[in-house]
Protein backbone atom coordinates (compact mmCIF):
# COMPACT_ATOMS: atom_id res chain seq x y z
CA UNK A 1 0.00 0.00 0.00
CA UNK A 2 0.99 3.53 -0.53
CA UNK A 3 -0.06 5.12 2.72
CA UNK A 4 -2.21 6.94 0.27
CA UNK A 5 -5.20 4.58 -0.41
CA UNK A 6 -5.73 0.99 0.17
CA UNK A 7 -3.76 -1.42 -2.30
CA UNK A 8 -7.26 -2.84 -3.21
CA UNK A 9 -9.03 0.47 -4.41
CA UNK A 10 -5.57 1.04 -6.23
CA UNK A 11 -5.45 -2.17 -7.85
CA UNK A 12 -9.66 -1.85 -8.77
CA UNK A 13 -8.77 1.81 -10.22
CA UNK A 14 -6.04 0.68 -12.45
CA UNK A 15 -8.07 -2.21 -13.80
CA UNK A 16 -9.94 0.10 -15.42
CA UNK A 17 -7.86 1.98 -17.25
CA UNK A 18 -7.34 0.39 -20.71
CA UNK A 19 -4.09 -0.38 -22.23
CA UNK A 20 -2.62 2.65 -24.38
CA UNK A 21 -0.04 3.39 -26.85
CA UNK A 22 1.44 0.11 -26.95
CA UNK A 23 5.09 1.67 -27.19
CA UNK A 24 4.39 3.55 -24.00
CA UNK A 25 3.16 0.64 -22.54
CA UNK A 26 6.66 -1.16 -23.19
CA UNK A 27 8.21 1.96 -21.95
CA UNK A 28 6.64 1.69 -18.56
CA UNK A 29 7.68 -1.79 -18.51
CA UNK A 30 11.44 -1.33 -18.72
CA UNK A 31 11.22 1.87 -16.36
CA UNK A 32 9.64 -0.75 -13.78
CA UNK A 33 12.10 -3.20 -13.85
CA UNK A 34 15.01 -0.82 -14.06
CA UNK A 35 13.21 0.89 -10.83
CA UNK A 36 13.01 4.01 -12.39
CA UNK A 37 10.04 5.76 -10.70
CA UNK A 38 8.10 6.89 -13.15
CA UNK A 39 4.00 8.54 -12.88
CA UNK A 40 1.58 6.42 -11.93
CA UNK A 41 -0.96 4.68 -14.24
CA UNK A 42 -3.80 6.74 -12.64
CA UNK A 43 -2.37 9.65 -12.81
CA UNK A 44 -1.02 8.84 -16.44
CA UNK A 45 -4.56 8.53 -17.06
CA UNK A 46 -5.70 11.45 -15.36
CA UNK A 47 -3.28 13.41 -16.86
CA UNK A 48 -3.66 12.32 -21.08
CA UNK A 49 -8.00 13.22 -20.34
CA UNK A 50 -6.70 17.05 -18.77
CA UNK A 51 -4.74 17.98 -21.43
CA UNK A 52 -6.91 16.29 -24.08
CA UNK A 53 -9.99 17.89 -22.66
CA UNK A 54 -8.10 21.27 -22.11
CA UNK A 55 -6.68 20.86 -25.35
CA UNK A 56 -3.07 21.41 -23.91
CA UNK A 57 -0.70 22.18 -26.35
CA UNK A 58 2.27 23.62 -24.57
CA UNK A 59 3.65 22.46 -21.14
CA UNK A 60 6.88 23.01 -19.31
CA UNK A 61 8.01 19.63 -17.03
CA UNK A 62 10.63 20.34 -14.03
CA UNK A 63 11.98 16.85 -13.72
CA UNK A 64 12.67 14.83 -16.87
CA UNK A 65 14.34 11.67 -15.27
CA UNK A 66 14.13 8.95 -18.58
CA UNK A 67 11.11 11.22 -20.40
CA UNK A 68 7.97 9.09 -19.94
CA UNK A 69 5.88 11.39 -18.79
CA UNK A 70 7.14 13.87 -21.24
CA UNK A 71 6.62 11.14 -23.69
CA UNK A 72 2.97 10.72 -22.19
CA UNK A 73 2.42 14.61 -22.80
CA UNK A 74 3.59 14.92 -26.22
CA UNK A 75 1.65 11.46 -27.17
CA UNK A 76 -1.81 13.37 -25.32
CA UNK A 77 -1.31 15.96 -27.82
CA UNK A 78 -1.36 16.72 -30.89
CA UNK A 79 1.12 16.73 -33.43
CA UNK A 80 1.82 20.65 -32.84
CA UNK A 81 1.68 20.44 -29.05
CA UNK A 82 5.44 20.99 -27.35
CA UNK A 83 6.74 20.19 -23.92
CA UNK A 84 10.37 21.97 -22.67
CA UNK A 85 11.52 19.46 -20.12
CA UNK A 86 14.29 20.27 -18.07
CA UNK A 87 16.55 17.74 -15.84
CA UNK A 88 19.24 18.49 -14.00
CA UNK A 89 21.48 14.65 -14.39
CA UNK A 90 23.11 14.51 -18.07
CA UNK A 91 22.89 11.04 -17.94
CA UNK A 92 19.17 10.86 -17.46
CA UNK A 93 18.74 13.45 -20.25
CA UNK A 94 21.18 10.93 -22.85
CA UNK A 95 18.57 8.61 -21.85
CA UNK A 96 15.34 10.41 -22.30
CA UNK A 97 16.75 11.73 -25.44
CA UNK A 98 17.09 8.01 -26.78
CA UNK A 99 14.12 7.21 -25.50
CA UNK A 100 11.97 9.83 -26.85
CA UNK A 101 13.70 9.36 -30.22
CA UNK A 102 12.45 5.35 -30.37
CA UNK A 103 8.65 6.74 -29.62
CA UNK A 104 9.40 9.07 -32.92
CA UNK A 105 8.20 12.16 -31.02
CA UNK A 106 11.73 14.35 -30.64
CA UNK A 107 10.47 17.04 -32.99
CA UNK A 108 7.66 17.60 -29.64
CA UNK A 109 9.78 17.33 -26.73
CA UNK A 110 12.39 20.10 -25.76
CA UNK A 111 15.10 18.51 -23.52
CA UNK A 112 16.86 21.02 -21.61
CA UNK A 113 19.73 19.96 -19.56
CA UNK A 114 20.15 22.69 -16.25
CA UNK A 115 19.08 22.99 -12.62
CA UNK A 116 15.59 24.24 -12.50
CA UNK A 117 15.86 26.62 -9.74
CA UNK A 118 18.10 28.53 -12.23
CA UNK A 119 16.57 27.28 -15.83
CA UNK A 120 13.25 28.51 -14.88
CA UNK A 121 14.42 32.09 -14.76
CA UNK A 122 15.75 32.18 -18.19
CA UNK A 123 12.91 30.75 -19.76
CA UNK A 124 10.45 33.59 -21.79
CA UNK A 125 7.71 31.15 -22.86
CA UNK A 126 4.48 30.77 -21.52
CA UNK A 127 3.16 27.73 -20.94
CA UNK A 128 -0.70 25.97 -20.75
CA UNK A 129 0.21 23.57 -18.16
CA UNK A 130 3.58 23.35 -15.62
CA UNK A 131 4.28 20.01 -14.40
CA UNK A 132 6.52 19.67 -11.14
CA UNK A 133 7.83 16.60 -10.82
CA UNK A 134 11.42 17.09 -9.52
CA UNK A 135 12.95 17.32 -5.77
CA UNK A 136 9.86 17.87 -3.48
CA UNK A 137 12.10 19.75 -1.06
CA UNK A 138 12.34 22.02 -3.96
CA UNK A 139 8.67 22.88 -5.14
CA UNK A 140 8.25 25.69 -2.82
CA UNK A 141 11.03 27.47 -4.36
CA UNK A 142 9.93 27.47 -7.95
CA UNK A 143 7.07 28.47 -7.35
CA UNK A 144 7.14 32.36 -8.05
CA UNK A 145 9.11 31.58 -10.69
CA UNK A 146 6.64 29.29 -12.46
CA UNK A 147 3.64 31.34 -11.95
CA UNK A 148 5.29 33.80 -14.14
CA UNK A 149 5.53 31.28 -16.72
CA UNK A 150 2.20 30.05 -16.71
CA UNK A 151 -0.50 31.60 -18.98
CA UNK A 152 -3.70 33.03 -17.47
CA UNK A 153 -6.22 30.18 -17.15
CA UNK A 154 -3.29 27.27 -17.39
CA UNK A 155 -2.91 24.19 -14.95
CA UNK A 156 0.07 23.92 -12.68
CA UNK A 157 0.34 20.21 -11.53
CA UNK A 158 2.28 19.12 -8.90
CA UNK A 159 3.22 15.32 -8.25
CA UNK A 160 3.85 13.37 -5.58
CA UNK A 161 2.59 15.79 -2.90
CA UNK A 162 1.54 13.47 -0.14
CA UNK A 163 4.96 12.16 0.17
CA UNK A 164 3.48 8.73 1.08
CA UNK A 165 1.27 10.07 3.47
CA UNK A 166 3.71 11.96 5.91
CA UNK A 167 2.56 15.44 4.70
CA UNK A 168 -0.98 14.57 5.81
CA UNK A 169 0.51 12.76 9.40
CA UNK A 170 2.81 13.24 11.76
CA UNK A 171 2.69 9.54 12.60
CA UNK A 172 4.32 8.42 9.22
CA UNK A 173 7.13 10.94 8.97
CA UNK A 174 10.47 9.34 8.81
CA UNK A 175 12.87 11.63 10.59
CA UNK A 176 15.54 11.92 7.85
CA UNK A 177 12.44 13.33 5.87
CA UNK A 178 11.30 15.76 8.32
CA UNK A 179 12.66 19.07 6.28
CA UNK A 180 11.32 17.60 3.02
CA UNK A 181 7.81 17.55 4.34
CA UNK A 182 8.17 21.03 5.71
CA UNK A 183 8.83 22.78 2.60
CA UNK A 184 5.66 20.88 0.90
CA UNK A 185 3.25 21.58 3.76
CA UNK A 186 4.03 24.87 3.54
CA UNK A 187 4.21 24.39 -0.43
CA UNK A 188 0.60 22.88 -0.36
CA UNK A 189 -0.75 25.91 2.17
CA UNK A 190 1.23 28.73 -0.85
CA UNK A 191 -0.72 27.36 -3.75
CA UNK A 192 -4.18 26.54 -1.90
CA UNK A 193 -4.31 29.93 -0.29
CA UNK A 194 -2.78 31.75 -3.46
CA UNK A 195 -4.83 34.87 -4.67
CA UNK A 196 -4.21 33.71 -8.38
CA UNK A 197 -4.81 30.22 -8.05
CA UNK A 198 -8.04 27.75 -7.40
CA UNK A 199 -6.12 24.35 -6.03
CA UNK A 200 -7.22 21.30 -5.17
CA UNK A 201 -5.72 18.14 -4.13
CA UNK A 202 -6.20 14.69 -5.12
CA UNK A 203 -5.67 11.22 -3.77
CA UNK A 204 -3.90 9.88 -6.77
CA UNK A 205 -0.21 8.05 -7.04
CA UNK A 206 1.49 9.41 -4.32
CA UNK A 207 -0.66 12.85 -4.07
CA UNK A 208 -1.38 15.15 -7.11
CA UNK A 209 -2.41 18.90 -6.44
CA UNK A 210 -3.78 20.57 -9.43
CA UNK A 211 -4.05 24.61 -9.29
CA UNK A 212 -5.72 26.56 -11.81
CA UNK A 213 -4.29 30.17 -12.76
CA UNK A 214 -7.51 32.37 -12.65
CA UNK A 215 -7.61 34.55 -15.93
Amino acid sequence: MNEIVQDYIEDYIRGLIPEGNPLLEAFRVRAAADEIPIIHPEVQNYLEILIKSRNIQSILEIGTAVGYSASVFAAAMDAHGQVDTIERSLKMVSEAEENIGELGIGNQVNLILGDALETVETLTKSYDMIFLDGGKGHYIHLLDACLKRLKPGGVLVSDNVLFKGMIASDALVIRRKITIVKRMRKYLEAISDHPQLMTTVLPLGDGLAVSWMKN
